[in-house]
Protein backbone atom coordinates (compact mmCIF):
# COMPACT_ATOMS: atom_id res chain seq x y z
CA UNK A 1 0.00 0.00 0.00
CA UNK A 2 1.05 3.07 -0.75
CA UNK A 3 1.94 5.32 2.31
CA UNK A 4 -0.25 8.70 2.61
CA UNK A 5 1.50 11.55 4.73
CA UNK A 6 -1.06 12.69 7.14
CA UNK A 7 0.41 16.14 7.40
CA UNK A 8 0.30 16.37 3.35
CA UNK A 9 -3.15 15.74 3.49
CA UNK A 10 -4.06 18.30 6.10
CA UNK A 11 -2.23 21.29 4.34
CA UNK A 12 -3.58 20.20 0.83
CA UNK A 13 -7.25 20.69 2.92
CA UNK A 14 -6.05 23.99 4.05
CA UNK A 15 -5.22 25.21 0.55
CA UNK A 16 -8.30 24.15 -0.57
CA UNK A 17 -10.38 25.81 2.31
CA UNK A 18 -8.64 29.05 2.29
CA UNK A 19 -9.05 29.28 -2.03
CA UNK A 20 -12.51 28.81 -1.27
CA UNK A 21 -13.02 31.64 1.65
CA UNK A 22 -11.31 33.80 -1.00
CA UNK A 23 -13.25 32.83 -3.95
CA UNK A 24 -16.70 33.49 -1.49
CA UNK A 25 -15.03 36.93 -0.25
CA UNK A 26 -14.25 38.20 -3.69
CA UNK A 27 -18.03 36.97 -4.89
CA UNK A 28 -19.56 38.78 -2.04
CA UNK A 29 -17.23 41.82 -2.81
CA UNK A 30 -18.88 42.06 -5.99
CA UNK A 31 -22.31 41.54 -4.87
CA UNK A 32 -22.05 44.12 -2.62
CA UNK A 33 -20.31 46.40 -5.02
CA UNK A 34 -23.36 46.10 -7.59
CA UNK A 35 -25.82 46.61 -5.18
CA UNK A 36 -24.26 49.53 -3.38
CA UNK A 37 -23.91 51.13 -6.94
CA UNK A 38 -27.48 50.34 -7.34
CA UNK A 39 -28.92 52.09 -4.16
CA UNK A 40 -26.86 55.26 -4.60
CA UNK A 41 -28.01 55.47 -8.30
CA UNK A 42 -31.76 54.75 -7.46
CA UNK A 43 -31.15 57.35 -4.23
CA UNK A 44 -29.47 59.97 -6.60
CA UNK A 45 -32.19 59.68 -8.76
CA UNK A 46 -35.47 59.64 -6.19
CA UNK A 47 -33.86 62.64 -4.58
CA UNK A 48 -34.15 64.78 -7.92
CA UNK A 49 -37.24 63.57 -8.67
CA UNK A 50 -38.93 64.95 -5.15
CA UNK A 51 -40.98 68.02 -5.88
CA UNK A 52 -41.12 67.26 -9.73
CA UNK A 53 -43.47 63.62 -10.10
CA UNK A 54 -46.62 64.72 -9.54
CA UNK A 55 -49.74 64.09 -11.53
CA UNK A 56 -49.46 67.09 -13.50
CA UNK A 57 -46.20 65.75 -14.90
CA UNK A 58 -47.85 62.55 -15.81
CA UNK A 59 -51.02 64.14 -17.75
CA UNK A 60 -48.91 67.30 -19.00
CA UNK A 61 -47.64 67.28 -22.65
CA UNK A 62 -44.08 68.03 -23.26
CA UNK A 63 -43.13 71.73 -23.14
CA UNK A 64 -39.89 74.32 -23.17
CA UNK A 65 -41.15 75.30 -19.75
CA UNK A 66 -39.68 72.47 -17.28
CA UNK A 67 -42.14 73.63 -14.43
CA UNK A 68 -45.25 72.96 -17.00
CA UNK A 69 -43.57 69.68 -18.90
CA UNK A 70 -45.07 66.59 -18.08
CA UNK A 71 -44.69 63.29 -19.92
CA UNK A 72 -47.48 61.98 -21.17
CA UNK A 73 -46.78 62.17 -24.93
CA UNK A 74 -44.03 59.77 -24.24
CA UNK A 75 -46.22 57.40 -21.68
CA UNK A 76 -48.94 57.50 -25.09
CA UNK A 77 -46.29 56.73 -27.48
CA UNK A 78 -44.63 54.11 -25.40
CA UNK A 79 -47.92 52.29 -25.06
CA UNK A 80 -48.24 52.49 -28.69
CA UNK A 81 -45.09 51.38 -29.14
CA UNK A 82 -45.48 47.79 -27.47
CA UNK A 83 -48.67 47.93 -29.00
CA UNK A 84 -46.73 46.75 -32.10
CA UNK A 85 -43.61 45.41 -30.49
CA UNK A 86 -45.80 42.48 -28.45
CA UNK A 87 -47.35 41.16 -31.51
CA UNK A 88 -45.04 40.91 -33.93
CA UNK A 89 -42.37 39.70 -31.43
CA UNK A 90 -44.62 36.68 -29.71
CA UNK A 91 -45.89 35.74 -33.07
CA UNK A 92 -42.61 35.86 -35.19
CA UNK A 93 -40.54 34.55 -32.02
CA UNK A 94 -42.92 31.51 -30.94
CA UNK A 95 -43.76 30.54 -34.27
CA UNK A 96 -40.03 30.10 -35.47
CA UNK A 97 -39.55 28.32 -32.04
CA UNK A 98 -41.82 25.97 -32.85
CA UNK A 99 -40.61 25.17 -36.43
CA UNK A 100 -37.18 24.65 -35.17
CA UNK A 101 -37.91 22.96 -32.34
CA UNK A 102 -41.03 20.56 -34.01
CA UNK A 103 -40.44 20.64 -37.25
CA UNK A 104 -36.61 21.38 -38.46
CA UNK A 105 -34.87 18.42 -39.30
CA UNK A 106 -31.61 18.14 -37.52
CA UNK A 107 -29.19 18.83 -39.86
CA UNK A 108 -26.85 21.99 -41.33
CA UNK A 109 -29.74 24.14 -41.84
CA UNK A 110 -30.89 24.45 -38.64
CA UNK A 111 -28.00 24.27 -37.16
CA UNK A 112 -27.41 27.60 -39.51
CA UNK A 113 -30.69 28.88 -38.68
CA UNK A 114 -29.84 28.56 -34.80
CA UNK A 115 -26.14 29.99 -34.88
CA UNK A 116 -27.52 32.65 -36.74
CA UNK A 117 -30.45 33.65 -34.12
CA UNK A 118 -27.99 33.38 -30.89
CA UNK A 119 -25.27 35.72 -32.90
CA UNK A 120 -27.65 37.92 -33.26
CA UNK A 121 -28.58 37.89 -29.51
CA UNK A 122 -25.34 39.87 -29.35
CA UNK A 123 -25.60 42.29 -32.14
CA UNK A 124 -25.53 46.11 -30.68
CA UNK A 125 -28.81 47.76 -30.22
CA UNK A 126 -27.38 50.78 -32.81
CA UNK A 127 -27.26 48.04 -35.62
CA UNK A 128 -30.81 47.40 -35.62
CA UNK A 129 -31.28 51.28 -35.62
CA UNK A 130 -29.32 51.62 -38.83
CA UNK A 131 -31.39 48.58 -40.29
CA UNK A 132 -34.69 50.02 -38.79
CA UNK A 133 -33.63 53.56 -40.58
CA UNK A 134 -32.45 51.59 -43.60
CA UNK A 135 -35.66 49.36 -44.46
CA UNK A 136 -38.87 50.59 -42.66
CA UNK A 137 -38.10 54.24 -43.14
CA UNK A 138 -36.79 55.07 -46.02
CA UNK A 139 -37.07 51.64 -48.16
CA UNK A 140 -40.41 51.50 -47.46
CA UNK A 141 -40.73 55.02 -46.58
CA UNK A 142 -42.54 54.72 -43.27
CA UNK A 143 -41.09 57.66 -41.82
CA UNK A 144 -40.47 57.91 -38.05
CA UNK A 145 -43.19 56.90 -37.07
CA UNK A 146 -44.60 54.03 -34.51
CA UNK A 147 -44.97 51.32 -37.03
CA UNK A 148 -41.36 51.81 -37.95
CA UNK A 149 -40.26 52.00 -34.53
CA UNK A 150 -41.99 49.14 -33.41
CA UNK A 151 -40.59 46.76 -36.30
CA UNK A 152 -37.00 47.69 -35.66
CA UNK A 153 -37.29 46.87 -31.61
CA UNK A 154 -39.33 43.94 -32.53
CA UNK A 155 -36.03 42.68 -34.45
CA UNK A 156 -33.89 43.86 -31.49
CA UNK A 157 -35.76 41.32 -28.91
CA UNK A 158 -36.99 38.69 -31.31
CA UNK A 159 -33.75 36.53 -30.63
CA UNK A 160 -34.48 36.33 -26.97
CA UNK A 161 -38.12 35.30 -27.92
CA UNK A 162 -36.85 32.34 -29.59
CA UNK A 163 -34.61 31.25 -27.62
CA UNK A 164 -36.76 31.41 -24.25
CA UNK A 165 -39.31 29.65 -26.52
CA UNK A 166 -37.35 27.40 -27.60
CA UNK A 167 -36.38 26.23 -24.30
CA UNK A 168 -39.83 26.07 -22.89
CA UNK A 169 -40.73 24.05 -25.46
CA UNK A 170 -37.74 21.72 -25.21
CA UNK A 171 -38.24 21.45 -21.11
CA UNK A 172 -41.59 19.69 -22.67
CA UNK A 173 -41.00 15.94 -21.57
CA UNK A 174 -41.33 14.12 -24.52
CA UNK A 175 -43.38 10.76 -22.92
CA UNK A 176 -46.25 13.62 -23.22
CA UNK A 177 -46.02 14.03 -26.83
CA UNK A 178 -46.08 10.29 -27.63
CA UNK A 179 -48.94 9.85 -25.48
CA UNK A 180 -50.96 12.32 -27.54
CA UNK A 181 -49.76 10.64 -30.90
CA UNK A 182 -50.86 7.45 -29.04
CA UNK A 183 -54.29 9.07 -28.89
CA UNK A 184 -54.76 9.93 -32.30
CA UNK A 185 -53.70 13.31 -32.59
CA UNK A 186 -51.66 15.17 -35.15
CA UNK A 187 -48.45 16.65 -35.23
CA UNK A 188 -50.14 20.28 -35.16
CA UNK A 189 -52.67 18.95 -32.52
CA UNK A 190 -50.06 17.85 -30.24
CA UNK A 191 -48.08 21.15 -30.36
CA UNK A 192 -51.28 23.14 -29.77
CA UNK A 193 -53.15 21.21 -27.25
CA UNK A 194 -50.25 19.87 -25.14
CA UNK A 195 -46.96 21.14 -25.79
CA UNK A 196 -48.11 25.25 -25.98
CA UNK A 197 -50.00 24.84 -22.73
CA UNK A 198 -47.44 23.00 -20.94
CA UNK A 199 -44.72 25.56 -22.11
CA UNK A 200 -46.49 28.79 -22.19
CA UNK A 201 -45.09 29.82 -18.88
CA UNK A 202 -41.89 29.74 -20.07
CA UNK A 203 -42.91 31.77 -23.36
CA UNK A 204 -44.92 34.60 -21.50
CA UNK A 205 -41.95 34.86 -18.81
CA UNK A 206 -39.92 35.50 -22.07
CA UNK A 207 -42.05 37.87 -23.87
CA UNK A 208 -42.38 39.92 -20.80
CA UNK A 209 -38.49 40.05 -20.01
CA UNK A 210 -37.83 41.28 -23.77
CA UNK A 211 -40.77 43.55 -24.16
CA UNK A 212 -38.80 44.67 -20.73
CA UNK A 213 -35.63 45.39 -22.39
CA UNK A 214 -37.58 46.72 -25.46
CA UNK A 215 -38.99 49.35 -23.40
CA UNK A 216 -36.05 50.74 -21.88
CA UNK A 217 -34.06 51.27 -25.44
CA UNK A 218 -32.71 54.00 -26.75
CA UNK A 219 -29.93 54.13 -29.24
CA UNK A 220 -32.40 52.14 -32.11
CA UNK A 221 -35.08 54.92 -31.63
CA UNK A 222 -32.10 57.45 -31.83
CA UNK A 223 -30.74 56.49 -35.06
CA UNK A 224 -34.04 56.39 -36.64
CA UNK A 225 -34.78 59.82 -35.71
CA UNK A 226 -37.49 59.30 -33.44
CA UNK A 227 -37.63 63.27 -32.05
CA UNK A 228 -38.53 64.91 -28.34
CA UNK A 229 -39.98 67.64 -29.65
CA UNK A 230 -43.81 69.59 -29.22
CA UNK A 231 -45.46 66.81 -30.84
CA UNK A 232 -49.29 65.95 -30.57
CA UNK A 233 -50.13 63.10 -28.83
CA UNK A 234 -49.87 59.82 -30.96
CA UNK A 235 -53.46 58.14 -32.06
CA UNK A 236 -52.16 55.29 -33.88
CA UNK A 237 -49.32 54.10 -35.53
CA UNK A 238 -48.76 55.52 -38.79
CA UNK A 239 -48.39 58.69 -36.12
CA UNK A 240 -45.12 60.29 -34.97
CA UNK A 241 -43.97 59.64 -31.53
CA UNK A 242 -41.30 60.04 -29.02
CA UNK A 243 -41.10 57.61 -25.35
CA UNK A 244 -39.73 57.69 -22.13
CA UNK A 245 -35.79 57.02 -23.11
CA UNK A 246 -35.88 58.77 -25.04
CA UNK A 247 -37.36 62.04 -23.38
CA UNK A 248 -34.72 60.65 -20.61
CA UNK A 249 -31.85 60.91 -23.23
CA UNK A 250 -32.59 64.76 -24.08
CA UNK A 251 -33.83 66.11 -21.12
CA UNK A 252 -30.27 64.97 -19.97
CA UNK A 253 -28.63 66.20 -22.90
CA UNK A 254 -30.22 69.30 -22.49
CA UNK A 255 -29.77 69.92 -18.76
CA UNK A 256 -26.58 71.32 -19.33
CA UNK A 257 -28.52 74.67 -20.70
CA UNK A 258 -31.46 74.32 -18.33
CA UNK A 259 -30.85 72.90 -14.61
CA UNK A 260 -33.91 71.94 -13.89
CA UNK A 261 -34.11 69.20 -17.14
CA UNK A 262 -32.38 67.31 -15.18
CA UNK A 263 -34.74 66.86 -12.62
CA UNK A 264 -37.20 66.24 -15.27
CA UNK A 265 -35.17 63.50 -16.20
CA UNK A 266 -35.27 62.20 -12.94
CA UNK A 267 -39.04 61.87 -12.71
CA UNK A 268 -39.14 59.75 -15.33
CA UNK A 269 -36.65 57.63 -14.79
CA UNK A 270 -38.49 56.90 -11.77
CA UNK A 271 -41.18 56.37 -13.74
CA UNK A 272 -39.69 53.96 -16.06
CA UNK A 273 -38.35 51.79 -13.65
CA UNK A 274 -41.96 51.47 -11.98
CA UNK A 275 -42.77 50.17 -15.50
CA UNK A 276 -39.65 47.93 -15.62
CA UNK A 277 -40.46 46.86 -12.11
CA UNK A 278 -44.08 46.21 -12.57
CA UNK A 279 -43.27 44.14 -15.78
CA UNK A 280 -41.00 41.91 -14.30
CA UNK A 281 -42.65 41.31 -11.44
CA UNK A 282 -45.30 40.20 -13.83
CA UNK A 283 -42.84 37.54 -15.06
CA UNK A 284 -41.56 36.35 -12.00
CA UNK A 285 -45.32 35.58 -10.96
CA UNK A 286 -46.23 33.74 -13.71
CA UNK A 287 -43.30 31.43 -13.73
CA UNK A 288 -43.93 30.92 -10.12
CA UNK A 289 -47.57 30.43 -10.40
CA UNK A 290 -48.45 28.62 -13.66
CA UNK A 291 -45.03 26.58 -14.35
CA UNK A 292 -45.96 23.33 -14.11
CA UNK A 293 -43.79 20.37 -13.05
CA UNK A 294 -44.28 17.11 -14.87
Amino acid sequence: MKYVDAQQVQKKMASRLLANNVAKGLFLLATLFGLVVLVILIYRVVAQSIGWLDADFLMNKLSTAPERAGIMGAIMGTLWLMLVVAPVTMILGVGTAIYLEEYAKKGKLQSFIQTNISNLAGVPSVVFGILGLTVFVRALDLGSVVLAGGLTMALLVLPVVVVASQEAIRAVPQFLREASYGMGATKWQTIKNVVLPASIPGILTGVILALSRAIGETAPLVVIGIPALLIPLPEGILDRFTILPVQIYYWTIDSALVAEYANLAAATIVVLLIVLFLMNSIAIIIRNKFQKRY
